[in-house]
This record gives C-alpha cells, sequence and structure tokens, in this order.
C-alpha cells in the first residue's frame, strides 16, 4: 500500500491512515531497521486513540514490515530481519506525519475521536451479560455532547454492537452461546470465498514467511503465551482473508468478527487457555495455498471455525460463573435480561 494523498485521508479509517504514515516512515528510512514501535507514543504524536495504532501495526505485520519480539511491541524489519531491538523515543527519531494527513486526522467528526475506546469498551463487556449505555453518562465519560454520543452508538448499532430495545434504551450484549454460533455461521459463509477470491492475488514469499512463522511456532508451543495464540488468529485473517478483492465482502467480515475476537481477548485475560491446536490449523490452510489446492484451504479454514466456535463456546459455560471484572467502563450499567 501507498502512502496517502491528502484526498484520501478523509475517506479512510484512522488505522488505515496511521498505517499509511508508518509504511511510509518505513521505506523511507526514517524508522529504521529494528526500531522498536509502541502504541502509546505512536497513539501520542499523531493525537489519536491506541486502537487504530494496534489495527495499523497488526496489517503491518501481516505484511511482513515489522515483526513481534521477545519485548512489548513491534520491530521494524520483517521476518527475516536480524536487526537488535533499538529503543528510542519516536520524536527524536523523526517520525514524519504529514501536514494534510495531521490535519486530516485532527479535522475529524469528534464521534470518531472517542469511537475506537467505546467499540473495546461496549466488545469487552457484552460476554458477561447485558448492559445499558445511557447517554448521559456516556457524554460526561469523554466530556463530548449528546449529539457526539448518539453519533457513537448510531454506528456502533449499525455494526450490530448495539441496538435499542423497547423502551428506547441502548443495550449491548448479551453474548451467549447462541449468538456466538451466529457469528461463527457467519463466518463459515463470508470468510472461506473470500480466502478464494484473495488467493490470486496473494503473494508466495508473505505465504511462505507466514508458513515458516506459524511452523516454527507450532514447535515451539511449550514457550508461547496464550495472547500469542490469539494473535496468529488476527495474522490469518488479516494476510489471507481480508485481502479479498471485495470491499464490500471484507467490511462484513470485520464487522462481524468484533465481538467474536472481543470475547476471546477477554477469555484469555480471565485466565482461560488458548486450544494451541489451532496452530497447526493456521499453518495447514497456509500450506494449502502454498500448494495452489485454494478450495481445500478454504475447506480448512472451514473446518478450523468449526473446531473455534466449539472451543469458544465451552470456555463461555465457563465464563458464565465468573464475576464481573472491574475494569467495566463506568457508563455501562448491568441490566437484568
Amino acid at each position: 500500500m501507498t502512502s496517502s494523498r491528502p484526498n484520501q485521508t478523509a475517506a479512510q479509517r484512522r488505522y488505515e491512515i496511521v498505517e499509511d504514515v508508518l509504511r511510509a516512515n518505513i521505506a523511507d528510512g526514517s524508522l529504521p531497521e529494528g526500531l522498536v514501535l509502541l502504541e502509546g507514543p505512536i497513539a501520542e504524536i499523531m493525537q489519536t486513540s491506541r486502537a487504530p495504532v494496534q489495527r495499523a501495526l497488526q496489517r503491518l505485520e501481516a505484511d511482513g514490515i515489522v515483526r513481534r519480539f521477545d519485548g512489548r511491541g513491534f520491530l521494524v524489519g520483517g521476518p527475516a530481519s536480524r536487526a537488535a531491538p533499538l529503543r528510542a523515543d519516536l520524536k527524536t527519531v523523526g517520525l514524519v506525519v504529514p501536514q494534510a494527513v495531521d490535519e486530516a486526522l485532527q479535522s475529524r467528526s469528534s464521534w470518531e475521536r472517542i469511537y475506537d475506546v467505546v467499540e473495546a469498551d461496549v466488545a469487552g463487556c457484552v460476554v458477561f451479560g447485558q448492559y445499558r449505555i445511557v447517554e448521559s453518562a456516556l457524554a460526561e465519560h469523554f466530556s463530548v455532547s449528546r449529539t457526539v454520543v448518539r453519533d457513537v452508538l448510531s454506528r456502533l448499532q449499525e455494526r450490530g454492537l448495539v441496538r435499542k430495545n423497547q423502551s428506547s434504551h441502548w443495550i449491548a450484549g448479551p453474548l451467549t452461546a447462541k449468538s456466538i454460533k451466529d457469528h461463527f455461521a457467519l463466518r463459515r459463509i463470508l470468510e472461506p470465498p473470500a480466502l478464494v477470491s484473495a488467493a490470486p492475488t496473494l503473494d508466495r514469499t508473505r505465504l511462505e514467511e507466514l508458513h515458516a512463522r506459524f511452523r516454527e511456532r507450532e514447535q515451539n508451543l511449550a514457550d508461547m503465551a496464550d495472547d500469542s495464540l490469539e494473535q496468529f488468529e488476527t495474522l490469518l485473517i488479516d494476510a489471507c482473508v481480508l485481502t479479498t478483492p471485495n470491499e464490500k465482502l471484507a467490511a462484513l467480515i470485520r464487522d462481524n468478527l468484533l465481538p467474536v475476537l472481543a470475547s476471546e481477548r477477554l477469555l484469555r485475560q480471565l485466565g482461560l487457555p488458548s486450544d494451541r491446536a489451532a496452530v497447526t490449523e493456521h499453518r495447514l490452510i497456509v500450506e494449502l495455498l502454498l500448494r495452489g489446492a485454494v478450495e481445500a484451504a478454504a475447506e480448512m479454514l472451514n473446518r478450523h471455525l468449526d473446531a473455534a466456535m466449539n472451543r469458544n463456546i465451552a470456555q463461555m459455560k465457563i465464563v458464565a460463573v465468573i464475576p464481573e471484572p472491574k475494569s467495566i467502563a463506568t457508563y455501562l450499567t448491568r441490566v437484568d435480561d
């Protein structure tokens, strides 16, 4: 992807703008190989929340431009890079944010400035039950107007994360075994065809790097944290599914994934383990793509999704007896079903 031109930024999502800026800075050497990239400093320089920065870094990782390492954050450079971690202040290094891009970020509507945080808060609570979102409490929490709050909630409603009940109250959740099944049913309908349509444009070198990474992790599962396992799911989807040329299909997949991935992150945070067989499933999908067996790769993805659904539902039953965490945002109020 090339760096955004000024007239493109208005139509882009925040993570796409951040991604383009980082990509351009890496390409021209402003961010040297081995430099440690952390979400917080990047978010501060670009005056945005951490969520779009996290998404941008994950997309760059899927393209082999940055990589993870034993420490926090990402390193500039692909999987084959052997550069040692370089920790430096990004402001000193000279992360260049073009004026047109900076102005575009700061001139975006007020609802966009808080949307990512609200989306993450809402997606993160629904596994514990049903919550009401009070407009006035949300407005006070972020020091914004009720108009801004309604804009945010309307967009969350469009993405299926909140709804209005018969009393016109904004409601989020609950994410139940049935809703998990519904989300995974959609995943099985949407994601295998997206993989098939993306296959002709996939870069073989990138697939080989991805396969090597999955193989390495598969052989060293004992040394890998559960949260790392979850990151491989995102890596596979970004590299092999969301690269479909059908942008509307990709958008549907992204929206449907929101509550699913949020629930899986919460399960890990609560101490529930990942099923490490998923790494083998990921590796097999990429291996089949490398062999040109696209339909077989799509079928393997379908089987992986079925197994993932069963794992998720089994752990949801455990969550049912776990108390609600204290980290739930204050503007979210638990209500009876």
